[in-house]
């Protein structure tokens, strides 16, 4: 058999990419008037970025637990590794941590230090190690290896969506600006939404976070996701600049950004993650 890996539906990894690497993906939940909704398995309504009293939940050590045990048991005793959503982002990691404890060291769980498709990118690092016939450890080495790789950018239209669900402090001096400031945000090493740069327009933001994309890429081969909040338009046109500054990306994709992400970014967020090839 082979190593199978666990990921959870913040990576954006489409069906046919699940199915390609023999990816397990774990729900994590919308929470709507009282109603729980697992993103990826039931209807999500199409604004719920626009929702006010909209709150979003990590998968439980229970979903967790019955996904590894069935993963464990289709890899034929080989292992698992599971990626997941950012640790400071979500509570999705510690209840993972908590549920691999039932499997001893046939699973790992690996805090990817990301969102979007830079969960993913770790993911299917990971897979494709697993399907070359690596053991446990060298799938769990991948994975680790293409989190220094993976980067990801995020610009907001909006301020209002972040502060209500706490991803960032609310005294935080940058939030007191303009209300026209466009920040441009990154994922710091540890994981934490942090802020990059303070910019005046869309259109300026946009054009720093393809600079900032042509910075951690250098000269390297790449992939690219371009993730977008209900703004398609925009994530196309910053597809094409990064097209054209990066003549060397091996891919470039545009998707969505899926429900429980939009809602803490708001409508009109566009964003970038992109996994630098390995030496």
């Amino acid at each position: 058999m082979a190593v199978v890996v666990v990921s959870d539906s913040s990576a954006r990894l489409p069906p046919d990419e699940l199915k390609r690497h023999n990816i397990r993906e774990v729900p994590l939940h919308v929470l709507v008037d009282g109603t729980d909704l697992r993103d990826g398995v039931d209807d999500v309504p199409y604004d719920i970025h626009d929702r006010p009293k909209v709150t979003t939940a990590g998968a439980t050590p229970a979903e967790l637990a019955e996904t590894y045990r069935q993963a464990l048991a289709d890899s034929g005793g080989d292992g698992v590794v599971a990626v997941h959503l950012s640790a400071a982002l979500s509570s999705t990691y510690s209840a993972a941590v908590s549920a691999a404890r039932e499997f001893g060291p046939a699973v790992r769980v690996v805090n990817s230090r990301s969102a979007a498709m830079g969960v993913g990118f770790v993911a299917t690092a990971a897979a494709l190690r697993a399907a070359d016939g690596g053991d446990l450890d060298a799938v769990e080495a991948a994975a680790r290896s293409a989190l220094t790789r993976t980067h990801v950018f995020v610009v907001v239209h909006r301020l209002d969506n972040l502060r209500r669900s706490g991803r960032i402090r609310t005294t935080a001096s940058w939030l007191g600006t303009a209300l026209s400031l466009k920040p441009l945000l990154c994922l710091d090493v540890d994981g934490r939404l942090v802020l990059d740069q303070r910019i005046r327009t869309i259109g300026k933001a946009h054009a720093a976070m393809v600079e900032k994309v042509a910075e951690v890429v250098g000269d390297d081969a790449a992939e690219v996701v371009v993730h977008h909040v209900d703004h398609h338009d925009a994530a196309d046109e910053l597809g094409a600049a990064l097209t054209q500054r990066l003549p060397q990306l091996t891919s470039l994709t545009v998707a969505d950004m899926g429900p429980v992400l939009s809602v803490h970014v708001g409508a009109g967020a566009v964003g970038v993650a992109v996994r630098v090839a390995a030496p």
